[in-house]
């Protein structure tokens, strides 16, 4: 499953790297893109647990930067 997520409050484009490293190794994330200039998330998910698998990414990215949201 394809799901492209709105962010905002992304503040830093290193930020974005470490997130895209750290969201790529969660089980059941098979890729992950930011584009930190349009404040977008690409994810590539398996279908069988992406509700667990998006609640995981939201906290990675609450660890990474607290302040930016996911608009989901």
């Amino acid at each position: 499953m394809k799901k492209i997520i709105a962010m905002q409050d992304l503040d830093c484009a290193n930020c974005a790297a470490k997130m895209e490293q750290s969201i790529a190794k969660i089980e059941g994330v098979k890729s992950c893109t930011i584009n930190f200039m349009f404040q977008r998330m690409t994810l590539e998910l398996d279908d069988d647990a992406a509700q667990d698998t998006i609640q995981k990414i939201k906290e990675t990215v609450k660890k990474i930067e607290p302040d930016c949201r996911l608009r989901i």
